[in-house]
């Protein structure tokens, strides 16, 4: 039953992910709404089989990790564009 519920928010940040794709800050809290719910999961599974806690903390480091860059990366565009739109943003553009 448990299960169940980090399931749910994991399709929820996918759903977030997919419909909210105008905004480059609700792309990054999706994603870490995603990697909240893999932590959750990975925790409740590991914790119950194995008893393992080394892979959990390399997955919060890395989803820290993830975070700061993606951070790091929003504020660049902010300070380059102005504001946080995909539209806004341009491949070719330097």
């Amino acid at each position: 039953m448990m299960m169940y519920c980090f399931v749910f928010m994991i399709l929820g940040g996918v759903i977030m992910f997919v419909s909210n794709r105008k905004h480059l800050l609700v792309v990054l809290m999706s994603i870490e709404y995603i990697m909240l719910g893999l932590f959750l999961g990975l925790s409740c599974v590991f914790l119950m089989n194995f008893g393992e806690m080394f892979f959990l903390l390399v997955f919060l480091v890395f989803a820290a990790c993830e975070g700061s860059l993606g951070l790091s990366i929003l504020v660049g565009v902010i300070r380059s564009h102005g504001n946080d739109y995909f539209n806004s943003l341009s491949v070719l553009q330097c």
